[in-house]
């Protein structure tokens, strides 16, 4: 079966729906698997989660920080920020369903040697350790006591992982590591403050996926997240944020032959801080 990974798409249905006819005409029984942020900052997050849902069996998504943070939102654990276009979403009469639906996501998929994530994996990592990891999370999302964890999910700290990390400083970490993170310092842990792309990045910061010491460079990580890196096809390593919601592109990729296919996308946001 031929499979398409799709970058951020942050509720811009209409160029969801443009993407959807391009791939249909090549080939109409591919599967989806979109790389997290399916909402906000755009114009229809609730059409756009709506017609993720929708796609049922034909769709799979991984968790991004847009996603986590509209169910954050959802609960009363943290105030909308100004550029957040969740309203419609929060108001809608299916909303508990879709949210339910949402937090019963994984944060990390494996399939045919590929790996997606949201925004990448800590370098101490494997392919199996990431899946093993995003797992508890996955238990406590979807546990009684999701939103407690919801509650002691946001912050920085630890920014290092660490084996013996427990409680919600394990799941912080893991939380940051895959949703959150573009740079490491030498030592591997992470930075937050830089958003920038590589010709702009800091002295002494690496992509998280040029550190040397990557356990992951046996598999293919495919991530989205950071739109100022912008397409990114290595031999390892693909990277679909094309920054949809800022007026760029968005894309998805043939996993057999890697051509892409690309929507054009109007500018939504003003380029600022791109978490």
């Amino acid at each position: 079966m031929t499979t398409y990974a799709i970058g951020d798409l942050q509720g811009c249905h209409t160029q969801l729906l443009a993407l959807l006819d391009k791939i249909d005409a090549v080939a109409p029984d591919a599967q989806l698997i979109f790389v997290g942020d399916i909402v906000n900052r755009g114009p229809q997050s609730l059409a756009t989660l709506r017609q993720i849902y929708r796609l049922k069996q034909r769709a799979r998504i991984v968790l991004g920080n847009h996603d986590l943070n509209l169910l954050a939102i959802a609960c009363g654990l943290r105030k909308p920020h100004r550029s957040d276009t969740l309203d419609d979403i929060l108001a809608a009469d299916d909303r508990e369903e879709l949210l339910t639906w949402l937090r019963h996501q994984p944060l990390a998929l494996a399939q045919d040697g590929y790996l997606f994530v949201h925004a990448g994996v800590l370098p101490q990592w494997s392919a199996q350790q990431t899946l093993a990891l995003a797992a508890e999370v996955e238990a406590a999302l979807q546990g009684p006591d999701w939103i407690a964890f919801l509650q002691e999910m946001y912050g920085n700290a630890p920014a290092r992982w660490d084996d013996a990390l427990q409680g919600a400083d394990r799941l912080r970490c893991i939380v940051n590591a895959l949703t959150r993170i573009r740079y490491c310092h030498p030592d591997a842990s992470m930075d937050f403050k830089t958003v920038e792309g590589m010709d702009q990045a800091p002295a002494g910061l690496l992509p998280w996926f040029d550190l040397p010491s990557r356990k992951t460079q046996d598999i293919t990580v495919v991530f989205g997240h950071w739109s100022t890196l912008g397409l990114t096809l290595q031999a390892n390593l693909i990277g679909l944020d094309t920054g949809c919601v800022w007026g760029g592109q968005l894309t998805a990729i043939n996993l057999e032959d890697r051509s892409t296919v690309q929507i054009a996308c109007p500018q939504q946001q003003r380029p600022g801080k791109k978490s």
